[in-house]
């Protein structure tokens, strides 16, 4: 907090912390039964009912329009709308490319991949969603599409069983939206230290302050 470290709504103290107890718990346990074959190829065990799924995602994301729009903890109409447009950007751009780029990667759309899209891009635009603009919250979405899809399948092709994707969508999104606030932050207040982002002129400042906060976080929860 003193060095100017800034996640307004949790992308690493909610959605990081989690995925980085979430990846210790998966390595004590250790993957499923049957889970991988001998020859090292994956055995999907997909889950019993999509429709129940699809409907938890869509809760879900109906529960971030009070997750981070209430973290202004104030009856700020202003900041209010803004962190719900930027919200709502992310969590779009993160269905669409997610469904996209999981079509171009493994042949065909994948709905678990498109709800953990959604997931992703809200997760990655929790910690920046105050002050980034809305062109900003559609590119931090769809990199976040992007990257739920090559994690889901790079923790497979390193046998860390994670079912529900929880690595992918909270712990590396969780990280990437924390980082990307020193991206594209587009305003500066020298009495909390945020500076602007890369992006914007503020040069790497901030971005150096959220990289440490991250890995703080992350060696802290880890360890404990």
């Amino acid at each position: 907090a003193s060095r100017g470290f800034h996640d307004f709504a949790g992308s690493t103290q909610v959605h990081s912390v989690g995925g980085w107890a979430a990846l210790v718990g998966v390595l004590l346990l250790g993957p499923r039964v049957g889970k991988y074959r001998k020859d090292g190829t994956v055995n999907p065990i997909p889950g019993h009912n999509m429709t129940s799924a699809a409907l938890g995602g869509l809760i879900l994301w109906l529960g971030w329009f009070g997750f981070n729009p209430g973290s202004t903890m104030a009856a700020d109409f202003q900041a209010i709308a803004h962190i719900s447009v930027t919200t709502a950007l992310a969590a779009s751009a993160g269905t669409v490319v997610s469904c996209l780029y999981a079509w171009l990667r493994i042949g065909k759309p994948d709905l678990s991949m498109i709800i953990n899209g959604c997931l992703a891009g809200l997760v990655a635009i929790t910690a920046p969603c105050d002050g980034v603009s809305g062109n900003g919250s559609i590119i931090i979405g769809a990199v976040a599409g992007v990257l739920v899809v090559e994690s889901v399948l790079f923790f497979d092709k390193i046998r860390v069983d994670d079912p529900v994707g929880a690595l992918s969508v909270h712990l590396v999104n969780g990280i990437w939206g924390t980082l990307a606030y020193g991206l594209f932050n587009t305003q500066e207040n020298l009495e909390a230290g945020w500076s602007k982002g890369l992006f914007y002129g503020g040069g790497i400042t901030q971005l150096v302050n959220q990289i440490i906060g991250v890995v703080a976080a992350g060696v802290f929860v880890v360890v404990t």
